[in-house]
């Protein structure tokens, strides 16, 4: 499989677990940008093409992501990423980490 298919695969698998829509050649058009977007977030997807231990995360990736929330009328911006094995994590900010804590708080049985 070529890194395109795998990138592809990992893009539906990101936009089917939050409920997001893949853009089209992964962001190169004058529309979208980023691999997959939902309501508030604009999400780009790395990953491997066979099993890694580790994968560095670039700032480059975040700051090209904070430009492009904009254009697309997004607030929040996430970096979805696997280790070839088809499981996938994010990076989010502070801020979205900090909404997400207190809305898993504030469902919490007293």
């Amino acid at each position: 499989m070529d890194t395109r298919k795998y990138s592809r695969a990992q893009e539906d698998r990101v936009a089917k677990a939050i409920g997001g829509k893949v853009n089209a050649n992964s962001g190169a058009t004058g529309f979208y940008k980023g691999d997959v977007r939902t309501k508030y977030f604009l999400v780009e997807c790395k990953t491997s093409t066979k099993p890694v231990k580790s994968i560095s995360i670039k700032k480059d990736w975040i700051d090209k992501l904070q430009e492009e929330k904009f254009s697309m009328g997004k607030s929040r911006i996430a970096i979805g990423f696997d280790f070839g094995d088809g499981d996938d994590y994010f990076i989010i900010d502070k801020r979205s980490f900090q909404e997400y804590n207190r809305m898993l708080e504030g469902n919490e049985d007293g």
